[in-house]
Formats: C-alpha cells, structure tokens, sequence
C-alpha cells in the first residue's frame, strides 16, 4: 500500500481501538492492517503506537502525527471532492439543524445559494433552540453559537462571529429615557431570549472603561427567539441587544434605533458540528463551505447608512 493508504487505515486503527476492528471496517486482514502502519513507522523512523496483547495507544509522536495525518487526509478528500463535482455529481439530501436565532438570517440565505450551485441537493432544515444528538437522531450537521457546549465525539468548525448591539424604538425612548451607559439599564426594560434550560441574566459590553456586566432586572417579556425579540423592541416594548444583521431593516427605516452606540456585545460565534471530519462527503464539506461564506459576509457588521439614527 502506499503512504497515503498506509495513513488512512492508521487513522482507523487510532479510531476504533484495535488493528482488528478497524481491518473488519475496512475489509482487509488484520495482518495487513498491522503492516501498514509498521511501515509507516519504517518511513518516519519511530513508533506511532504502543502495542499489547489487550490494547493499542498513541506515543507521543503518534500523537502528533495523527494530527497531521488527518489534516493530509482532509486536503486529499477535499480535491477529490472538488473533482467529482466539476462533474456534477453532487446529489442527495442533508439534514441539517440550525439554532433558531441564526436560522432565519444566515442559515436560509446559505442553503440558497448552494442550491444555486448544487440543485441535486435537497435540504432537510430544522430549526430549533434544543441542540439534538446529531449521531442518534441522524443529523449531518449543526449549526450553534459558542455559548453552547460542543460534544465532544463532534467535529467543531469555526464558520462567522458577529457582534450585536444595544437597541429600541424612538417611542420607547421617549416614554423612558435614553440610557448613556450600561449601568442605566437597570431603569429600563430589558428584552431579553430563552433557551430551553435557561434565560440571559446579564449582559456584557465593550466600552470605553473595557468590559462591563450587568445583572438584568427581573423580565417583564422574553422569548426563544431573537426575531421575535425584535418584533417587541420595534413594538416599543423595551431595550434589547440583538444582532446587527436581525435589526438592519428597522435600523434603516428607523422603527428601531441604536443606544450606548459606544458600547457593543462581545462577539458571538457561530460553528458547524458534524461526526467526523474524515467521513465528510463532499455535498457535506461543500456545505460547511457554503455557510462560511454566508456567515462571514452576513455576520459583519453594516456601516451605519447616511443620516441613520443612534441615539446616545
């Protein structure tokens, strides 16, 4: 075999335990199995894997090289990736979940877009606050924002952050002032979103004397959704910090407008989780590249137009 195969059934050698299991998933002998990676070891001149008769493990180069093998691997299987769909053969479906606060504005921009390019593709898009098990319920992929914890059998690609801001209606403000600064929040109705298991308790900004938290006071309104958080803000029903991207058209016709311009949220990251970066199809990976793109172009943060209303 040559180095490259060699590399991928060492990577399933790493990945299943045993040079039995992982000749048994790739359909060849357990002895050649063993003898691919011996040669791998031949060729780098030292020891991948710790061998005993009731398991196998990493040495500490083994582990340094395994990461370079699955780096190598994924550049392989992105050109032939490239390959096959320059002969459109892209086709089948992906089942996709998406947190609903990001869903709406970036997700469904995103699956137009690659279905421009791959109209053999269908989209299976769930929306929903509630991360599922994606390996139990038969997901492809995620997509989540940094504040929720990442499994850990799951593959966690960076793909967009965004910062939001504080915001309300000219009426709100009007009825009850305009805060200058972080700390008059606590003389104001704050909007805020839900999760399943929780609520925002405080909110964090980046000003001029740094980074600032407040405590929220009790909720008079919140809800699992930030566009619906925006509906409230544009209703003059309080103040709220939301994504940029979720408010632009209120931001430009005005029913909404920005507060504490000064002050802005620490970023929000956004990631795609899937099961294996090895096992990635291309229609998958092609996928991933296509929410990279909509996400780092649609989670930037708008010039303010001309004659835009911040209020200060």
């Amino acid at each position: 075999m040559d180095t490259l195969q060699n590399m991928r059934v060492f990577l399933h050698v790493v990945e299943a335990g045993s040079f039995t299991a992982a000749a048994k998933r790739l359909k060849m002998t357990t002895s050649r199995a063993s003898r691919a990676v011996s040669d791998l070891e031949a060729r780098v001149h030292t020891r991948l894997l710790e061998r005993t008769t009731r398991r196998i493990a990493l040495t500490q180069a083994g582990k340094r090289y395994v990461q370079r093998c699955e780096w190598i691997i994924e550049y392989v299987d992105d050109a032939e990736a490239e390959a096959r769909d320059a002969n459109g053969r892209l086709r089948g479906k992906l089942r996709v979940h998406a947190i609903t606060s990001i869903g709406a504005h970036y997700v469904v921009p995103a699956v137009r877009q690659y279905q421009q390019r791959y109209p053999n593709v269908s989209i299976d898009l769930t929306l929903a606050e509630r991360i599922p098990d994606i390996l139990e319920e038969d997901y492809d992929m995620s997509v989540v924002l940094g504040s929720h914890r990442h499994d850990s059998r799951l593959v966690s690609q960076l793909i967009g952050s965004a910062n939001s801001i504080a915001c309300a209606s000219p009426a709100y403000l009007e009825r009850r002032g305009i805060p200058t600064a972080p700390s008059d929040l606590a003389n104001h109705v704050c909007l805020r979103t839900t999760t399943l298991t929780s609520s925002v308790e405080q909110w964090t900004f980046d000003g001029p004397r740094g980074v600032e938290s407040i405590s929220l006071p009790p909720p008079s309104f919140q809800v699992n959704g930030v566009g619906a958080v925006a509906i409230a803000v544009a209703e003059g029903m309080g103040i709220a910090v939301l994504p940029v991207r979720t408010v632009a058209d209120w931001l430009k016709s005005g029913a909404i407008v920005r507060v504490m311009p000064e002050y802005s949220s620490l970023p929000i990251y956004a990631y795609a989780l899937y099961s294996s970066r090895r096992r990635l199809d291309a229609k998958i990976r092609f996928w991933v590249q296509a929410l990279r793109h909509q996400l780092t172009e649609g989670m930037v943060e708008p010039q303010m137009a001309p004659g835009e209303l911040m209020i200060m």
